[in-house]
């Protein structure tokens, strides 16, 4: 009896070895995919599309999941399969590194054009373009003023 559940401990410790050894790399599940790839037909992530090209696709990504793939292997795949518009941020690396630094770039010179131009305004403003310290109208004004006033009355 002693024999027989030694027997069974020792293969459930080898199956389980060969088991933890099968999917050693570092797996990734399919929600963490799903806002990451796009729908090749409504073009959203597979988390907003009902689709069926998007239940395919998450369909894939199960069995590749299933088969110990690792998240690049993944996405590695689909790009081989349907082209970099599958994912929804283009590649950090190369010319698609353009799309990540143009938006930051017109950001930076949009604020410096507006500091330049707000120093500029400050600058062209000089202590002659002061309004005059006594708020009064002329004389030709403050009679034509008091005649409309008295018409009132």
């Amino acid at each position: 009896m002693i024999l027989r559940v030694a027997a069974l401990c020792v293969a459930a410790l080898v199956l389980a070895g060969s088991a933890a050894a099968a999917c050693s790399k570092p797996r990734t599940s399919l929600n963490a995919l799903e806002g990451e790839i796009m729908c090749p037909t409504c073009h959203t992530t597979l988390d907003q599309s009902d689709s069926l090209a998007a239940r395919r696709i998450e369909h894939r990504i199960q069995q590749l999941i299933d088969r110990c793939a690792t998240e690049q292997q993944i996405k590695d795949d689909l790009v081989a399969n349907f082209g970099a518009g599958i994912l929804a941020a283009p590649p950090r690396k190369g010319f698609d590194l353009l799309a990540w630094w143009l938006p930051l770039g017109g950001v930076i010179l949009g604020a410096l054009a507006v500091a330049f131009g707000v120093w500029r305004w400050s600058r062209a403003r000089g202590p002659d373009d002061e309004p005059p310290a006594q708020g009064g109208l002329d004389e030709e004004t403050e009679r034509r003023l008091d005649e409309l006033l008295a018409r009132l009355d």
